[in-house]
């Protein structure tokens, strides 16, 4: 516990979570794979802070894709790029701070 106090000067750890997410810059971008398969790519969220698994487990479940997390990024099948920002933001992430690269 003395170490998030450290980290926030004393904050309590919901202040200190929410500055932590404001803190991030989230990138969201598409790649192609073999086949031309599309798969969207989620990387800045820090995954010290926040359970990527269970992240992605959402996202799957709110888009009915698969996915997966790998190297610090949640990969997942398919175009989802603007959906995928708008639940982020209702998962309490700042819209500011989410970047669709086209």
């Amino acid at each position: 516990m003395a170490e998030d106090t450290s980290l926030c000067g004393g904050l309590p750890p919901e202040v200190c979570e929410q500055l932590n997410k404001e803190e991030q810059l989230i990138k969201i971008k598409l790649e192609k794979r073999r086949y031309g398969k599309d798969v969207t790519i989620i990387e800045g969220i820090d995954s010290s802070d926040h359970d990527l698994k269970k992240i992605a487990s959402d996202l799957k479940s709110k888009l009915a894709t698969g996915g997966t997390v790998k190297n610090n990024r949640i990969e997942l099948q398919g175009d989802h790029r603007e959906r995928i920002k708008e639940i982020l933001v209702s998962m309490g992430f700042p819209y500011s701070n989410i970047l669709v690269i086209e």
